[in-house]
């Protein structure tokens, strides 16, 4: 039973490793579960054995972005005598970086849909939130006088601001910022937005 046990562990991680390589080669537009299969080294019906379906085994890559982007944004708040400004700032830079560095990894996390009627696991919804945890406590740093749900709700909204616009840049879409520009132009908004 435990053989068995491993050799399904095994086989997931490498469907997982292989669907990663398909998504960040391919987009997820791109993603099929026969080449999925065939770059892992299994039958076509090993990737429903361990996944539900090919929208299970993309929420899974997209747990993997999200910790990687989490990762990526709370190692780059700078130290503990920095302003809630100064914190924003870096939040933002890391958010860019990591948006333009993992492009379709990246995408797929705002891409992805799944049929109507299929909701996502909750332990993936709490995952998502670390697009928004890290932004409250600067924000409470600037506004003391906000109320927790205004400030829940200015993070969403400062968090959109800076995703649209590396999202129009990057899809390079004409009222997106140049690239070579992006960085500052991100940084501008958010001295525009964290203005007291």
């Amino acid at each position: 039973m435990l053989k068995r046990e491993t050799k399904r562990a095994e086989l997931r991680e490498r469907i997982i490793a292989a669907a990663e390589a398909e998504l960040i080669e391919k987009g997820l537009s791109g993603l099929k579960a026969r080449d999925i299969t065939s770059r892992a080294g299994c039958a076509l019906g090993a990737l429903y054995n361990v996944f539900d379906d090919l929208d299970m085994l993309v929420l899974e890559l997209n747990s993997r972005t999200l910790a990687d982007l989490g990762n990526a944004l709370s190692s780059s708040v700078p130290v503990e005598s920095s302003s809630g400004r100064q914190v924003l700032q870096a939040l933002a830079a890391a958010y860019t970086d990591f948006a333009r560095d993992h492009q379709h990894r990246w995408m797929a996390l705002f891409e992805h849909r799944l049929p109507e009627g299929k909701y996502k696991p909750e332990e993936y919804r709490m995952e998502q939130t670390v697009l928004i945890d890290a932004i409250v406590p600067s924000l409470k740093e600037l506004w003391p006088e906000l109320s927790k749900e205004t400030l829940a709700m200015r993070a969403r909204t400062t968090f959109a601001a800076v995703h649209g616009v590396v999202l129009l840049s990057l899809q390079q879409q004409f009222v997106g910022v140049p690239l070579k520009e992006l960085k500052s132009e991100v940084e501008a908004l958010v001295e525009l937005l964290s203005r007291q």
